[in-house]
């Protein structure tokens, strides 16, 4: 929270102690420990800017009512000094406390002295967190749970950097193992149909149909022709996945950038096989989790699964339900399985490269793989409570209120691509923020490209609009914006201004709350109400008034939304343009 807010909740709980002491020292109250003090902000502000149950949790303490109690502090309460003016005993015994004008003048002075920085925090302490997103298989073009990973990844680390935590982005490149086989079969096999025909090789089913197979395999057949015709298979396979994974990768790299999304890393999981995954399985071994069968090594996932959710409170019953079965590391040709790199890759980020934290964006298809992984860990000795998974949920496409389901070029499923060329790269990212990632999205294509007050990213980028041609009004006035003191910002008095303001001293709770839940959503929300608030205290009063105090007040009042609306939208990469 920020370090004002910090001070007004510290105030109210010395006041409280301070006033229990004196009712002690009075007979007003019979002598006790002193119980812990706890503030909230009621959600009726009605009932007071801040309001504690003090009085209903020492009941038992001292032996009275809650009302007797709430009293009690009422009558022996101080609040010189302090930013209240005021409190009040309500119901059963609430104690509700309610800001002097001092407040609000000093959030809107701390808000034009901090700039770029208010609402930032130190809650996160520098400690190391890996936000892992997207890391879309090299094989073909990335989709729609792509696009809304890529977007939720990218602001959750935005949102943890703003909260003091040291962040790195990274994809993980699926570049070896089973699908890079299955890409240079398809490649081989698209390849061959060009000289051969269609019909003299046949592609197998779970091989990969799109047409972006097709066509690397075209543009290698224009530089080579059909010299690899008379290659073997071998060979041929590994030119194809050498000249088409690398054009790939370029393309997802392109893509993420036309999303705005730099990555710190670009992870590949072919040096995993370099001696990281064998490291790996020798702990396992020594550890006693795995056995041979069958020619495979396997991993005990049923036995050390089930040891793990019996010391979670899980009944056998339930644990039987879940039908757990061992795991395949290596199979009969030698070769090691995903999962088997999949536990090497979380070693190597938190343990050789000693991340606090290891995020990993999942889609809701993975959800079964949460417990195995995190139990996997522990099997090889690491605290898997380092290990976050947020799973995410589907995003259904919508235009005119029908489903879309069908992409523009490859004649399946809509790919990243094709969303960015269809809507404004900041509705995408405001959109898919709009939702905790639990939640499935509709994504409204035709509501994503309106410029109108009802597309919500439009809305708030019309508030710093509006505020923007304010200031520019002012100026062609002749106007100087000057700096104001505390004493004109206490002419903000209307139920809108202090609203306001109120509002805006949340900022620093809500980042936190927002890194603490891993839930962007509540930026986004931040955003839209703020918006929202300026808009109402837009049609209710005038800027430009006569009174050049007053005038200067809301002056600034307006670059405090301002700047704000600006630095959250930055902070999520959405543009705040000056005019719509």
């Amino acid at each position: 929270m920020s370090k004002l807010v910090r001070t007004a909740e510290q105030q109210i709980k010395k006041a409280i102690e301070t006033a229990l002491e004196k009712a002690m020292e009075s007979g007003a109250l019979p002598q006790a420990e002193l119980p812990e003090i706890n503030v909230e902000v009621p959600a009726d502000r009605a009932n007071g800017d801040y309001s504690s149950n003090a009085a209903l949790a020492s009941a038992r303490i001292f032996r009275t009512s809650p009302r007797a109690i709430a009293d009690a502090v009422k009558n022996n309460i101080s609040l010189d000094g302090t930013y209240f003016e005021r409190c009040e005993v309500a119901g059963a015994g609430f104690i509700n406390f309610f800001f002097k004008q001092d407040f609000y003048s000093d959030i809107v002075l701390d808000i034009l002295q901090s700039g770029e920085s208010y609402g930032s925090s130190d809650m996160g302490a520098g400690k190391r967190i890996n936000v892992e997103f997207v890391s879309a298989n090299p094989t073909g073009p990335m989709h729609m749970g792509n696009a809304r990973g890529g977007a939720l990844g990218d602001c959750l680390a935005a949102v943890l950097e703003k909260a003091g935590y040291e962040v790195e982005r990274e994809f993980y490149v699926n570049d070896a193992g089973n699908q890079i086989d299955k890409f240079a079969l398809s490649l081989d096999i698209r390849y061959k149909q060009l000289f051969l025909g269609e019909d003299a090789v046949e592609l197998p089913e779970d091989s990969y149909h799109g047409n972006d197979i097709t066509e690397r395999a075209k543009q290698f057949a224009e530089i080579y022709g059909d010299e690899y015709m008379n290659k073997s298979e071998e060979e041929r396979r590994k030119a194809l996945v050498d000249f088409a994974l690398p054009k790939n990768i370029a393309l997802m790299k392109e893509n993420m950038s036309k999303y705005r999304i730099v990555y710190d890393t670009w992870f590949m999981e072919s040096t995993l096989h370099k001696g990281e995954i064998e490291d790996c399985i020798n702990i396992l071994k020594k550890n006693g989790c795995t056995y041979e069968k069958d020619g495979a090594l396997w991993y005990k996932n049923a036995e050390l699964m089930t040891k793990m959710l019996l010391s979670q409170g899980k009944t056998p019953e339930e644990i039987e339900k879940l039908e757990l079965k061992d795991d395949v590391l290596i199979r009969q040709n030698g070769n090691p399985t995903y999962f088997a790199a999949d536990i090497a890759y979380h070693r190597n980020k938190l343990e050789k490269r000693n991340f606090d934290t290891a995020i990993d964006i999942w889609g809701a298809d993975h959800h079964g793989h949460v417990a195995r992984m995190k139990c996997a860990l522990e099997a090889i000795g690491i605290d898997s409570s380092r290990l976050e998974i947020v799973l995410m949920q589907l995003v259904n496409l919508v235009k005119d209120g029908k489903p879309v389901k069908m992409s523009k070029r490859t004649g399946d499923a809509i790919t990243l691509s094709d969303l960015l060329d269809e809507i404004p790269v900041d509705a995408a990212r405001f959109f898919f923020n709009m939702r905790e990632a639990g939640s499935t999205i509709d994504f409204d294509l035709g509501l994503a490209a309106e410029q109108t007050s009802q597309n919500p990213v439009y809305y708030c980028q019309y508030a710093h609009a509006r505020i923007c041609s304010i200031i520019k009004k002012a100026a062609a006035e002749g106007v100087e914006i000057k700096k104001v003191t505390g004493d004109e910002l206490a002419l903000l008095t209307s139920p809108e201004e202090t609203e306001i303001i109120r509002f805006l001293s949340t900022l620093t709770a809500v980042i936190e709350g927002a890194a603490k839940f891993r839930d962007v959503a509540r930026i986004t929300h931040y955003v839209y109400d703020l918006a929202t608030l300026f808009h109402k205290f837009y049609n209710a009063h005038k800027v430009m008034v006569d009174d050049e105090r007053q005038m200067q007040a809301r002056l600034s009042l307006c670059i405090c939304v301002r700047d704000t609306l600006r630095n959250l939208l930055s902070l999520l990469k959405i543009t705040a343009p000056e005019s719509m």
